[in-house]
């Protein structure tokens, strides 16, 4: 799952973020195939997280300092049941402190492709497994400061398994129709950014 807690990897030998490149301590980033050398340093490497600072020549020639973390990427899924309803999760999220309505989503693990990755998140979290999986799009939700990449899933032929959290997530499930969507992003309820860009993908809002 996406979030508490959450394996991020930062540049130190070599990281590719879109466009750029690096080496040992230099990164490189290419606009029209032309390079242009920049500077970095590792600022902090902890058990979850590690960040990074660069210096980057900007194409207009802007020089801007960036704190860069490096994230493995994720999946998210949005679980159809017959009746167009779907599968959600209400889960506290100890960062902000706070409950809220998400789509079942995760973090890859080493080697793990998107597709797998939404294979088992959606049983894990759900407690639902998926006959069918289509690809609906792919977000970059804090582009900001993480390359972190979101590929979005649509699963349907569910069939109900073991409902099996890992141990720091505190999660309840339940089901929803089109419209209990709209009323929970209409009154406010619904702000996780990735689970209401998936609805969109998917022309439910």
């Amino acid at each position: 799952m996406i979030g508490a807690p959450i394996v991020i990897q930062l540049f130190l030998e070599s990281l590719s973020l879109n466009n750029m490149k690096v080496s040992k301590n230099k990164l490189s980033y290419t606009r029209s195939g032309k390079p242009v050398v920049l500077s970095g340093k590792a600022l902090f490497k902890g058990k979850l997280l590690n960040l990074h600072k660069a210096s980057v020549n900007l194409p207009t020639g802007y020089a801007a300092e960036l704190e860069i973390i490096k994230h493995p990427g994720a999946a998210l899924v949005v679980p159809v049941l017959p009746g167009n309803k779907i599968v959600m999760l209400r889960q506290f999220r100890p960062v902000i402190g706070k409950y809220i309505y998400e789509l079942p989503a995760g973090t890859l693990e080493k080697g793990e492709n998107p597709l797998s990755c939404a294979r088992r998140e959606i049983e894990e979290e759900t407690g639902y497994h998926a006959d069918k999986f289509k690809r609906l799009g792919t977000i970059f939700p804090v582009p900001g400061y993480s390359t972190e990449k979101i590929e979005i899933f649509k699963a349907t032929g569910l069939k109900k398994r073991r409902f099996s959290p890992e141990r720091d997530e505190v999660i309840s499930v339940f089901v929803v129709t089109k419209l209990q969507i709209r009323e929970l992003l209409r009154k406010g309820k619904l702000v996780d950014a990735k689970t209401i860009c998936a609805f969109c993908l998917c022309g439910w809002i």
